[in-house]
């Protein structure tokens, strides 16, 4: 694992088991109050069905008050929409540059992308991803929600495959979420495919990571 000369975001990176040059990218975000080497550890799960395949998982820019390797893509206080859409449209233009450097660093285009959030993380994913100049291979979406949903038919540049992810026990982030983000999604074009957990919190268990290294196969062969 090297250092990215991007100042704003770098985190752990797990180069291709096969070795030498990848053939695809996926980019972990992870979720409010958590940071990059928590979230490189689901890259670690699915790695080895996916061995052409670099991982990196960013720490979010911004540090969490008083608490130690908490990052957040935007604090959290009434967590409202409009909260919520300030703070994805504020964290956004940096992300989308780290991943155009991330791409430029291993000589790939963006149909070799593919982004993987968690909760907070999630929001992110879909935001940017839908949002890139050129077309992505795909999205997953754990544990999160569209964030602005009004705002995308006007904003949506690409409309790569998405899944869906969510735990019909979450108290965080809840389950209606995930219903209400493929309604949205499939009205603005995008093949949207979803993943129930039945009874699982704010979490992702084998099942959903089964499905999210399927899906990964799948968009990035």
């Amino acid at each position: 694992m090297t250092a990215h000369p991007n100042p704003l975001l770098d985190g752990p990176r797990l180069a291709p088991i096969a070795g030498g040059k990848p053939t695809g990218l996926v980019v972990l975000l992870h979720g409010y109050g958590s940071n990059g080497h928590d979230l490189i550890s689901l890259a670690r799960v699915i790695q080895r069905s996916l061995p052409g395949i670099a991982f990196v998982a960013p720490d979010a820019p911004s540090l969490m008050p008083r608490m130690a390797k908490a990052h957040q893509w935007w604090p959290i206080e009434s967590f409202s929409p409009a909260e919520r859409a300030a703070g994805v449209a504020g964290a956004a233009p940096d992300l989308d540059r780290f991943l155009s450097d991330e791409l430029k660093s291993h000589g790939l285009g963006d149909d070799r992308l593919l982004i993987v959030g968690f909760s907070q993380g999630a929001m992110m994913a879909l935001h940017v991803g839908l949002r890139r100049r050129h077309p992505i291979a795909g999205i997953i979406g754990i544990s999160g929600m569209l964030v602005d949903p009004g705002s995308l038919e006007a904003e949506i540049t690409n409309r790569p495959p998405v899944l869906l992810i969510h735990g019909t026990a979450d108290d965080v982030v809840p389950f209606r979420s995930l219903e209400l983000a493929a309604n949205a999604l499939s009205a603005a074009g995008v093949p949207v495919t979803t993943h129930v957990s039945r009874g699982l919190g704010h979490s992702v268990d084998q099942d959903g990571l089964a499905a999210a290294a399927a899906f990964v196969a799948r968009v990035l062969p």
